[in-house]
């Protein structure tokens, strides 16, 4: 076998490996998002902690940046249009408000993290509650807990 030839075979090979795993299935994506979501969650939490005097205050932030990040990457787990996981159907009948919802999270999560970064728990701590409106968008899209 001639070197083109194997290294078209091999190359050949590689995409189909590529473009079968490329697409998560369903459930895959429902997992994903779940982490994503998670921890954002556990994130949260974190600074809620620090801000409780229960954690150290030496963390703030770097939990808010990693909050920013996570909340970064949430709009892309959803847009594949998969139901169902706890994610209400809403989500993409209602798309254009639920992406700017993330996109404002985004922007407000960022502007935290810059804050927190130069300024410390004193100058972001209190915009922590103003930044983070989990809860009116999981009112609205997500699926209550049992």
């Amino acid at each position: 076998m001639t070197r083109l030839v194997m290294t078209t075979a091999l190359l050949s090979i590689g995409a189909l490996a590529l473009s079968s795993g490329a697409r998560a299935d369903d459930q895959d994506t429902i997992d994903y998002r779940r982490h994503v979501m998670s921890s954002m969650g556990e994130q949260a939490d974190a600074i809620g902690m620090i801000l409780q005097h229960r954690a150290p205050v030496d963390n703030f932030a770097v939990h808010v940046q990693t909050l920013a990040v996570i909340a970064a990457t949430a709009k892309k787990a959803f847009e594949p249009k998969v139901a169902g996981g706890d994610a209400k159907p809403e989500v993409w009948a209602q798309w254009a408000n639920f992406s700017k919802r993330l996109d404002d999270l985004v922007a407000s999560t960022a502007d935290l993290a810059k804050v927190a970064k130069d300024g410390g728990i004193t100058a972001a701590g209190p915009k922590v509650e103003s930044a983070l409106t989990c809860k009116s968008c999981h009112d609205s899209y997500r699926v209550p807990k049992k």
